[in-house]
């Protein structure tokens, strides 16, 4: 039997909410699939009755999709910092998608979840657009900079979070092919698609 918690005192309902998010992120990266995650299993977790789940979301979507935010910000955070350490653009790009991979081996089941998910077919995640936006920004810096060929930055830095984003589906999905080291791949994207020939 689970243990009853202490109520939250009056004006703390924000803690619990932030409660429920920790649990879900925890649990959906061990079961790397939002529709295993349920709504009694995260009250469970937090030692609270399932009711009182809906009264800080309304379903198991608004939750998922409140994790995967609290996800998202840490990856863009941890290339953010990444970026920011870098000599120059080339090597801050490099730096950015380096981090990216470091945190997608370490959180394969929220990866997955953050790019296959039931949730992001059906509504979509718009604050994925922030990594985005930083993923052009830093293409548009080499190419002002002078380290990558002239063009559409837009275009290249789609092609290049394709391609990063299917190698990492790929690696979580299929861990047995024999992949070289994520770096010398990340390499060769960066090479053919955004034209850099150092970092």
């Amino acid at each position: 039997m689970t243990a009853r918690r202490t109520p939250n005192a009056r004006g703390q309902g924000e803690r619990l909410r932030e409660e429920m998010v920790d649990a879900a992120v925890r649990m959906l990266d061990d079961l790397a699939d939002d529709e295993a995650l349920s709504l009694r299993a995260v009250a469970r977790e937090v030692s609270i009755a399932a009711t009182s789940v809906y009264l800080h979301f309304p379903d198991r979507d608004a939750l998922v999709l409140a994790a995967m935010q609290r996800c998202h910000e840490e990856l863009v955070g941890s290339g953010d910092q990444a970026e920011a350490a870098a000599s120059d653009p080339a090597a801050g790009l490099r730096a950015r998608i380096v981090a990216q991979c470091a945190w997608a081996e370490s959180h394969p089941g929220l990866y997955k979840v953050l790019h296959e998910s039931k949730v992001n077919r059906a509504l979509g995640m718009p604050f994925k657009a922030v990594l985005v936006e930083r993923t052009v920004a830093g293409v548009q810096r080499c190419m002002d900079a002078g380290l990558a060929p002239a063009g559409d930055a837009g275009t290249v830095a789609i092609d290049l979070r394709t391609a990063v984003n299917g190698m990492l589906s790929q690696r979580i999905n299929e861990p047995d092919l024999p992949w070289p080291p994520v770096t010398e791949q990340l390499d060769r994207f960066l090479a053919k698609l955004v034209g850099l020939t150092k970092w």
